[in-house]
């Protein structure tokens, strides 16, 4: 009643006023006049508040749209699920393999994981979620192996290369690499862009800190260094950010707080538009003579500049590649089409081999 009563003494707008401004843009005169249900006012408003009500109610039950009130027992659950419970639960022999995804990637994740599980691996992967529709999706389809650690991101633009949603996506990393290794875990980090063709696990050898692999289409020798290369051209090497592997010692977490500390020095802008790799590559060449790392083989990690557009050195190193990186591209679509045209998009014929199964 207190509504009713407060819209018949209140002004109502001419239609074609501007609804943000105080100011009618016409005639005055049409405002004085009281809403009825049957004048074209107030089937205006009815028209209004049905569209609000068909665009908004929907929403109020999906994971894009997580009020507390909403939420069903399990999806309340995974809200409160810790880092730690979740670390604990995927880990094995206290090895825990990881990725961060938004929702848009969902079908990536898939690809990777069919790939994983090829290898008897998929047991301790953990999604570390970056929004909450990835977070009850994964945990839906499979139980207690996605977490989300608080903020959750925008899914919309956390995928976009070069913008900044997409570094705020890829600065959280080291800060999420760092606890796990501070809980005493060894941790892989993988992109979901990627494909496992054989086992990375026995590419892993001797007890470094840190294993990584080179971002470099230059070709090196089969019995190349292991050491950290030198400075390029920008005085800092060129290693990927996007596959590496960290033992829980004093070296790994040193490196981690350095990368933490170049990304925050080195923020995005519009005029500089920052992703994590620089400041990965800062904080190696910064801490190299503290940690113990190691340059993972070219011939079996190689960079997608090297295996998608060098097909000499592709048949040179066949039979000895283990991890192939989708990247120097850009765009789903395009990721997409070069995966299947080199028979790597897995999820067309094969998504009952992902813990997830196929998604709709």
């Amino acid at each position: 009643m207190a509504q009713q009563k407060y819209l018949h003494q209140r002004p109502i707008q001419n239609p074609f006023t501007n609804p943000f401004s105080s100011s009618p843009l016409s005639n005055s005169s049409l405002s004085n006049r009281p809403i009825s249900l049957l004048s074209r006012n107030g089937l205006l408003l009815l028209l209004a508040l049905f569209v609000i009500l068909g665009v908004f109610l929907p929403w109020a039950g999906s994971p894009l749209f997580p009020f507390p009130n909403t939420l069903s027992p399990s999806q309340s659950k995974w809200r409160d699920y810790s880092l730690a419970q979740a670390v604990e639960f995927a880990a094995k022999n206290g090895t825990v393999i990881v990725c961060a995804v938004s929702y848009a990637y969902l079908p990536f994740l898939n690809n990777w994981l069919i790939s994983v599980s090829r290898q008897k691996h998929q047991d301790k992967v953990l999604v570390i979620a970056e929004d909450y529709a990835t977070l009850y999706k994964v945990n839906e389809r499979w139980p207690g192996h996605a977490v989300l650690i608080p903020p959750a991101l925008d899914s919309q633009t956390a995928h976009k290369f070069g913008s900044q949603g997409f570094f705020n996506f890829t600065s959280r990393r080291p800060q999420h690499l760092l606890q796990i290794v501070e809980l005493g875990y060894s941790v892989m980090y993988n992109d979901v862009d990627m494909v496992w063709l054989q086992d990375p696990f026995k590419y892993l050898e001797g007890r470094h800190d840190a294993y990584f692999m080179d971002d470099m289409t230059a070709i090196k020798p089969l019995d190349h260094s292991h050491d950290l290369p030198p400075p390029g051209k920008k005085g800092r090497p060129y290693i990927c950010s996007c596959m590496i592997f960290l033992r829980p010692t004093s070296g790994a977490k040193l490196l981690m707080r350095k990368w933490i500390e170049e990304l925050r020095d080195q923020p995005w802008s519009k005029a500089k538009k920052a992703n994590d790799q620089p400041g990965f590559n800062w904080a190696l060449m910064k801490t190299a003579h503290q940690v113990d790392l190691y340059l993972l083989p070219q011939a079996a990690f190689p960079t997608g500049g090297l295996y998608f557009k060098n097909k000499t050195w592709v048949k040179e190193t066949k039979g000895k590649h283990v991890i192939i990186h989708n990247n120097y591209i850009v765009g789903f679509e395009k990721k997409t089409k070069r995966f299947r045209d080199y028979g790597l998009w897995l999820v067309d014929d094969h998504a009952l081999e992902s813990p997830l199964g196929k998604l709709e």
